[in-house]
């Protein structure tokens, strides 16, 4: 299948998912809004326009619907690692919005960093024990990536003020937003951090999982029951400290129909 066509195929079985959910609540409020999802889904499809004139303009043929009027601030292309990612203002929502995009099907250093399930200790204050995957983790932090999402979130905030940020991916897009979402809370100390990701793989082990968890609590993983990126890397259950772990909370779409609907599980 051509890439336009699985992106579009991929972005229809989120939205089904999506139009077909119901909320996830918590005593005090519900934390999964399907309206939120709908929207964040179309933001994350618009990351793989390929014309980046299109994308920036926000003139691309999935910029508008949900998105329309969206303004770009800055667009970050690390051509060396096939990565990409944008941060921009969401007036309606009167919100940062960060995307990262997922893996492109003709980038062997996509599929390296995929594939490259060797773990690393992570350096973060109060995360002793903790390990994640190597390649997405390096994917964000040692790229042009990190710098250039920072340096967008201060140039949207600097005009439009302390504004929430929504940090969104898909697929191996997911995991470098879920890095980028705990970075911003826990090395910068940003508060009003949302994180929905689509399709993300596992990027840590149980510990890393348990504190993602305490810094973001409320961070959403959609995922569809038939794909298998959310399985990988694997689980082996002879080894819990070592294998990898998801964080939590997940809304698992199960069945496509005109009566579809989604089980959720923290």
């Amino acid at each position: 299948m051509e890439p336009r066509r699985w992106l579009a195929a991929a972005v229809l079985m989120c939205l089904l998912v999506l139009c077909g959910g119901r909320e996830l609540k918590t005593k005090h409020a519900p934390i999964y809004d399907p309206a939120l999802a709908r929207t964040l889904a179309e933001y994350t499809s618009a990351v793989y326009t390929a014309d980046l004139t299109q994308l920036f303009t926000w003139t691309c043929e999935r910029c508008g619907d949900l998105t329309e009027g969206f303004e770009v601030i800055e667009l970050i292309v690390d051509v060396k690692n096939c990565l990409q990612a944008y941060v921009g203002f969401a007036r309606d929502m009167n919100a940062v919005i960060v995307v990262f995009r997922g893996t492109q099907e003709n980038s062997i250093q996509n599929w390296i960093e995929d594939l490259f399930w060797k773990q690393l200790d992570l350096n973060y204050p109060g995360m002793p024990e903790a390990k994640v995957h190597s390649g997405f983790y390096s994917a964000y932090h040692n790229t042009t990536l990190r710098d250039g999402v920072v340096r967008g979130i201060q140039k949207t905030r600097e005009v439009y003020g302390n504004i929430p940020i929504m940090v969104a991916g898909h697929s191996m897009g997911g995991a470098m937003a879920s890095f980028c979402a705990l970075d911003l809370v826990v090395n910068f100390g940003l508060k009003d951090v949302i994180l929905m990701t689509f399709g993300q793989p596992r990027i840590g082990n149980a510990v890393f999982a348990s504190n993602f968890k305490g810094y973001l609590p409320n961070a959403i993983r959609v995922t569809n029951a038939h794909d298998i990126v959310p399985h990988l890397p694997p689980y082996y259950r002879y080894f819990p400290q070592k294998t990898y772990h998801h964080f939590p909370r997940e809304v698992c779409f199960l069945f496509v129909s005109l009566l579809s609907y989604i089980t959720v599980s923290s």
